[in-house]
């Protein structure tokens, strides 16, 4: 007689009706860049945007960003990034009409990952919705461009805002991060929050210690304050090298609000050539 063998597989019991199984919830992370890209200015020489763009458009596409906030952008430039990055779209109006004329505090978003609910522009200043309005004691006309962009994966909603603060006027800065903050408490409705700019201000100056202040509830956070890693320089304005490596400043930042955990936080001080990408060094930062 032929001898017959069973193998025995245990088998996996599903139990119906004795308490639901969830699933943990998953951490969508979101890499978030500020970048000035330095206005196109024929007396940069060899530092001209001609000789930067297709370099600065490689970067935020090779850091893969999802969200980047962009300033000192011309017209051209915003059609030259436009041109080599077909798969961000982009908010934002040029500071001096509203429209096209002077520099973009450009948002840009990827369109794959995000879909935009609204969006806007307010200008720094006593009148923030009149376009092209100067505020206080300010040099230049100043905006702030932002969106609340819903993720496609999650369906999550995310409040994101880009500005570049004033570079002489004390009491433009001052005001204008005022406005900002109450701008932010307004719109954001309760979304986690990312802030982005060059804010023209170091870490210790009373601007920066208005954004972060705890006793006020509509406060931002810091990344690189609250980040579990920390990657490159302290500072991130160089003029292209100019400035001496011991004094050179922290101005950009990316802020963030609303539960939103930061993970990663790089200034990115990169050279090819011994050729910058800008006057101020990228900064990149992963949270969730």
């Amino acid at each position: 007689m032929k001898k017959i063998t069973l193998l025995l597989f245990p088998l996996l019991l599903v139990s119906c009706g004795q308490g639901k199984q969830t699933m943990p919830a998953v951490q969508e992370s979101m890499n978030v860049m500020s970048f000035n890209i330095r206005y196109d200015n024929p007396g940069d020489s060899l530092n001209n945007w001609q000789y930067r763009k297709e370099r600065a458009a490689n970067a935020i596409r090779f850091y893969d960003a999802d969200i980047v906030g962009t300033q000192e952008v011309l017209h051209n430039q915003l059609q030259d990034l436009q041109q080599r990055l077909p798969e961000y779209g982009v908010i934002g109006v040029g500071r001096e009409d509203g429209k096209e004329k002077g520099e973009y505090s450009a948002l840009w978003y990827k369109k794959t990952r995000f879909e935009v609910i609204d969006s806007g522009t307010f200008w720094l200043s006593e009148t923030p919705e009149v376009a092209g309005s100067k505020g206080w004691d300010g040099a230049c006309e100043r905006v702030a461009s932002w969106a609340k962009l819903q993720d496609k994966r999650s369906g999550k909603e995310y409040f994101a805002l880009n500005t570049h603060l004033d570079h002489v006027g004390v009491a433009a800065r001052r005001e204008g991060i005022s406005l900002i903050l109450d701008k932010v408490k307004e719109l954001s409705n309760g979304a986690p929050i990312v802030v982005t700019g060059d804010f023209n201000s170091t870490p210790e100056s009373d601007v920066i210690k208005h954004i972060t202040n705890p006793a006020d509830p509509g406060h931002l956070t810091d990344a690189r304050e609250v980040s579990a890693l920390v990657y490159g320089p302290s500072w991130s304005f160089h003029d292209f090298g100019s400035i001496p490596y011991e004094q050179r400043p922290l101005i950009d930042y990316v802020f963030v609000g609303n539960g939103l955990k930061v993970v990663k936080y790089g200034v990115l001080a990169e050279m090819e050539n011994n050729s910058f990408l800008s006057d101020h060094a990228p900064v990149l930062v992963t949270v969730e």
